[in-house]
């Protein structure tokens, strides 16, 4: 009798649901409207030889690739990816050196971000976002005792902050330095780090953001530009313009699915930087809608799963799980902002849903270690109750 009660008692979910169904929603939608926001960009390109599907084709097989990639990551333990912190860290930054070496780095739109693979592109700043989640969380885990140091706590990572954004700001990069800083900051600031030199941090961060933007003619005339797109909306105010155009003409329920305009080639990088603008003229605000509460959720899961780690004393996985969630929260808020206008315009994609292999095979690895660190967690609970 107790053995057949024990048997009919609902057994704990070995992953979590909803992190899991607002991913795959996220991966689908983003597969759909790639297709849709790129058709006539693929058709009316020698590059693509003018193929419609062409752009459909090479997403899937990234999502693919990304989703065999993901399912490896998940089988490694945190104490492997803890190990393999470090050494991953000076492989990224490697990727950085390597890709400014003239001959070598492909420059695209006056931006040398990738490296040339033949097949594809691969971009190492994407995958540097992963890289730094798992530096910095285990940093924070080995300097613990360190926290409250400005020689030992605070020194050493403000020195590889600056080599990161000495690497990314030659690209340039800007758009992923932001979020690798913002990340890794979060991340300190979460593992305890003394808040007088934790507001030093951001001071500086802040002085060196508006002195790059001061420095710089082109990042000036995009913060210009993003404060009234309409005062030159054939020049700095071109991209903003039209996505704002876009978000307008999607109204509540959109214009309908594949019914875009500012997709034919009115609207550059439709299918990357401004895909949420696709998606507003297309599917509306209850796209728009969908989309921010799919992301939420992966948010609040991810500082749930962090949270739950650290109940369990699992520092490392508690602090990497709040980075991919900061992380995938940020560059998300970063992407949504420039198309609607909030932020200044900059060349950050929308995590899961546009278009780019290293940013998708990014996202899903990291996804991956997310719902390693809720396994690992329901496992260590289950053995707890027993």
């Amino acid at each position: 009798m107790f053995y057949a009660d024990v048997k009919s008692r609902p057994q704990p979910a070995e992953y979590d649901h909803a992190l899991m169904w607002a991913s795959v929603l996220l991966l689908a939608l983003g597969l759909v409207m790639v297709y849709s926001s790129s058709i006539a960009i693929a058709e009316g390109s020698r590059i693509t030889g003018q193929q419609p599907m062409y752009y459909l084709v090479r997403h899937g097989t990234f999502l693919a690739i990304s989703v065999l990639l993901a399912a490896i990551a998940f089988q490694f333990p945190l104490r492997f990816w803890q190990q393999a912190a470090l050494y991953l860290f000076l492989f990224g930054v490697g990727l950085l050196v390597l890709v400014l070496v003239p001959g070598v780095g492909r420059e695209v739109n006056g931006s040398q971000r990738w490296l040339s693979l033949y097949l594809f592109n691969l971009q190492p700043s994407e995958l540097m976002k992963f890289f730094a989640v798992l530096y910095a969380a285990d940093y924070t885990v080995r300097k613990s005792a360190h926290m409250h140091s400005l020689s030992k706590g605070f020194l050493p990572m403000l020195a590889v902050m600056l080599l990161i954004a000495g690497l990314l700001l030659r690209e340039p990069d800007f758009g992923a330095f932001a979020v690798i800083t913002l990340v890794a900051m979060g991340i300190l600031f979460l593992g305890g780090m003394n808040w007088k030199l934790f507001a030093w941090l951001i001071t500086l961060l802040i002085a060196g953001f508006l002195l790059l933007v001061w420095i710089s003619p082109y990042r000036m005339q995009r913060v210009t530009g993003f404060m009234d797109p309409w005062a030159d909306p054939f020049g700095k105010g071109y991209q903003l313009s039209h996505a704002l155009i876009a978000f307008g003409r999607g109204e509540w329920f959109g214009v309908g699915l594949g019914g875009s305009v500012e997709k034919l080639f009115y609207l550059p990088e439709a299918h990357t930087d401004f895909l949420l603008a696709v998606i507003a003229e297309e599917l509306g605000f209850a796209g728009v809608a969908l989309v921010i509460a799919l992301f939420a959720i992966i948010v609040v899961r991810a500082c749930a799963i962090g949270r739950q780690a650290a109940a369990l004393e699992r520092c490392f996985p508690a602090l990497v799980a709040h980075g991919i969630g900061l992380w995938i929260g940020v560059q998300a808020f970063i992407n949504m902002g420039v198309n609607m206008g909030v932020l200044p315009t900059k060349g950050l994609t929308l995590p899961l849903l546009s278009f780019g292999g290293s940013g998708i095979a990014a996202n899903c690895c990291a996804l991956a270690v997310l719902l390693r660190v809720d396994w690992e967690n329901r496992q260590l609970m289950r053995g707890l109750t027993v």
